[in-house]
């Protein structure tokens, strides 16, 4: 079995966004001459994640708001209590999970018609990372 291990890192211009990284992971993919595995796409941080979905503008608007009704921006979260101010990014990290893996089959990335890998940031305007390990044959 081959490993191919490749990182990204984002620098996201607002608190939240939603970045389709699916090209990044391709051309990790390409890059690792990997025919037949899988691409295991992981957030490292804890208030990040990555998801497969479609890439529409209004899904995306969709999503956030979704994820904004379920963990509000408020003052009141315990996390605040230790310095703190990004308890509710934390929440949209659990929710949306930290990381996805993608089968790979005959060299290319084996995703339905319309899904897309997405990084979401909930705590953005900083240097963040994604790591991209590729495995297979």
């Amino acid at each position: 079995m081959t490993f191919h291990t490749e990182y990204l890192t984002l620098h996201t211009k607002k608190h939240r966004e939603y970045v389709h990284i699916t090209p990044q992971v391709d051309a990790a993919l390409k890059k690792s001459g990997i025919r037949e595995g899988m691409v295991l796409v992981s957030a490292m941080h804890i208030t990040a994640g990555v998801y497969v979905n479609d890439n529409e503008s209004g899904l995306i608007e969709d999503i956030d708001k979704w994820l904004e009704h379920l963990a509000p921006f408020k003052q009141d979260y315990k996390h605040h209590q230790t310095g703190e101010d990004n308890g509710d990014s934390h929440l949209k990290a659990m929710l949306v999970h930290h990381q996805v893996v993608v089968p790979v089959t005959n060299g290319k990335l084996d995703l339905g018609t319309w899904q897309r890998v997405f990084y979401a940031e909930f705590d953005g305007r900083r240097d963040k990372r994604v790591i991209i390990k590729v495995m297979g044959e």
